[in-house]
């Protein structure tokens, strides 16, 4: 079974972690994600794929509570194992020489831009960072995506470090500074993303989004991930997770997102009151 090997948390209910799979390391790239299940009766849950060791074989994940489930993986420690893990699944970030590209995470999404922020760099882009959070306590791997960019701007929705505001503030800032990107690519919550497009359609630049709906066996079959894109059902589990900004409907995005956010919310709460009941070992 996949072992984890290390594990830290980043802020508060936000929790890194490195598994041994060998088998989907050698093989994962950027904006990839893999499905993990912790024991038999477990909720199956895609994660992306952070970072890879291809020569120890390890992949490093990132997991935020939300539910029942994810509260489960937050509280993984060294040597625990999980039941399965499947992947590399989805497509990889398509990653070229392009020139400038701002890359541009916010919450949870600042662990799968990073990825994408260094191979760019990798491969002769300039690249500009933009990474926010609701209050300093709340952000993550910031010192990893510094050494990712040329410049990184930080913001906290509450001013409690970096700049006051929204990551879109930043966004508007260096495009008013006479910033040209030909690429602005965005990750993170919903509203976010959805606000990034809006600002850089009337620019006329190109933007991807990473989607995360509602997901089960993650090989295109179950249709859960479904989402129109360019007025067309696109699954986001094979077609996926990256998109076109500019073509998503993110009213609907929206609407499914929340289908189960009360049973969510209730599981986690009798989780809270029975305590932690995970397997260990």
């Amino acid at each position: 079974m996949p072992t984890v090997v290390a594990q830290r948390m980043l802020a508060p209910k936000i929790s890194w972690f490195r598994v041994e799979a060998p088998e989907v390391a050698v093989k994962a790239e950027p904006g990839q994600f893999v499905v993990v299940r912790l024991d038999e009766k477990a909720e199956r849950i895609p994660l992306t794929i952070v970072e890879t060791d291809r020569k120890v074989g390890t992949l490093t994940l990132a997991v935020q509570e939300v539910g029942r489930s994810t509260a489960d993986l937050v509280r993984l420690v060294t040597g625990d194992t999980l039941r399965d893990l499947l992947g590399p699944l989805g497509r990889p970030t398509e990653i070229e020489p392009i020139g400038t590209i701002v890359c541009i995470g916010g919450g949870i999404g600042v662990a799968p831009i990073l990825p994408q922020a260094r191979r760019h760099r990798e491969v002769g882009n300039r690249v500009l960072g933009i990474i926010g959070a609701q209050t300093k306590g709340a952000l993550i791997l910031e010192q990893e995506m510094q050494d990712a960019c040329e410049r990184l701007v930080v913001t906290t929705d509450d001013g409690s470090y970096g700049r006051r505001g929204l990551v879109t503030d930043a966004l508007v800032d260096f495009l008013d500074e006479g910033l040209e990107a030909d690429r602005v690519t965005a990750i993170g919550p919903v509203p976010m993303m959805a606000a990034v497009t809006e600002i850089t359609r009337t620019r006329k630049i190109k933007t991807i989004v990473s989607l995360n709906p509602i997901m089960v066996d993650g090989s295109g079959m179950c249709g859960c991930c479904r989402v129109t894109v360019g007025g067309e059902t696109r699954f986001a589990c094979v077609d996926g997770p990256e998109f076109d900004g500019h073509l998503v409907d993110f009213g609907e995005l929206r609407q499914r997102q929340g289908m189960y956010r009360e049973e969510e919310r209730l599981a986690l709460e009798v989780f809270h009151q029975e305590g932690c009941t995970c397997k260990r070992g």
